[in-house]
């Protein structure tokens, strides 16, 4: 049991430092695209990123609620 509670805390730091960077990420490319006058595709190439990391991160945490649901 502790063992896979520590993979799930695992799972959750990393959803949670995936989520942090994605956003961080997605602003400041947001920002420095604004600034440097670069084309609006990169603008677009964040949002799919930020849009990737954020449903990959929902995935991870939607699995783990699961697993602590069947668990109790």
């Amino acid at each position: 049991m502790s063992n896979e509670s520590d993979q799930q805390k695992a799972q959750l730091r990393l959803a949670s430092i995936v989520i942090l960077v994605a956003m961080l990420g997605w602003m400041l490319v947001n920002f420095l695209g604004g600034k440097l006058g670069l084309p609006t595709r990169f603008a677009f190439l964040a949002d799919f990123a930020a849009m990737a990391a954020f449903a990959w991160s929902l995935i991870v945490l939607f699995k783990v609620w699961r697993q602590r649901q069947e668990g109790e």
